[in-house]
């Protein structure tokens, strides 16, 4: 399946860090509280239970704001007007905004793909992390992983409309724990690779709150998203 994809790439006066996504989304939501897909919220302010037409990330300190379909259209109403990033009481000014559009690839694949998370998975919630805790062998808590990987790979698939053809087969090869929170509650979240015979484009997010920038996935022989997207950026701001 291709699915159309465009990337702001905002490039500031200063970086930021990955813990400022959620500031990020907050700030633009706010500004452009008509736009719906940008915070995900309907008119009445409920959450829109689907996967995000749009992301943010901060990928090596650059805020990055991902549009998929229909939130191509949200995301690029930013850009004009962009001019500086209030985070917090921190102001960062806007140097350039890159615009960069491509068809990207998704679904099963014949062979495998291996990927890397380059920020905490929140795979866990309140029922399987009890059972998560109760099980004993590695082995047994690795299975579980695994069964919620391809679920949520399936909750993707649901969300942009994709049927998956035929069973998807995910193996976890190294994880680690890390305590996180969300919204100020404890949890676990997971960092570490894993391969799955499933073509997923770099930058989107897998599992809970991927429209805040946990979960973010990069093929582990692309983690960069300068020098190859050179070509065919499109300055927006400068």
């Amino acid at each position: 399946m291709k699915i159309r994809c465009c990337q702001l790439i905002i490039k500031t006066d200063k970086p930021l860090v990955n813990a400022q996504v959620v500031n990020l989304r907050g700030y633009i939501g706010r500004q452009y509280p008509k736009l719906s897909l940008l915070h995900n919220h309907s008119s009445n302010n409920s959450l829109i239970y689907t996967f995000p037409r749009v992301l943010y990330q901060i990928i090596d300190g650059i805020p990055v704001i991902i549009g998929i379909d229909e939130g191509i259209d949200a995301i690029r109403q930013i850009g004009p007007t962009l001019t500086q990033l209030s985070l917090r009481g921190v102001i960062y000014n806007v140097k350039e905004i890159l615009d960069f559009e491509q068809e990207v690839d998704f679904g099963v694949i014949k062979s495998v793909t291996s990927y890397s998370f380059l920020t905490l998975w929140l795979a866990l919630n309140e029922k399987n992390y009890e059972k998560y805790q109760r099980l004993g062998p590695w082995l047994k808590k690795k299975e579980l992983l695994e069964k919620i990987l391809v679920g949520n790979i399936i909750s993707i698939s649901k969300g942009i409309g994709y049927t998956v053809p035929e069973p998807i087969k995910a193996n976890i090869k190294t994880i680690k724990e890390v305590p996180a929170k969300l919204k100020g509650v404890p949890m676990i979240g997971f960092l570490g690779t894993f391969s799955v015979n499933f073509e997923i484009p770099d930058y989107w997010g897998i599992g809970k709150s991927v429209s805040r920038g946990f979960g973010t996935i990069v093929k582990t022989d692309n983690r960069q998203i300068t020098d190859k997207q050179t070509t065919d950026k499109k300055t927006i701001n400068e």
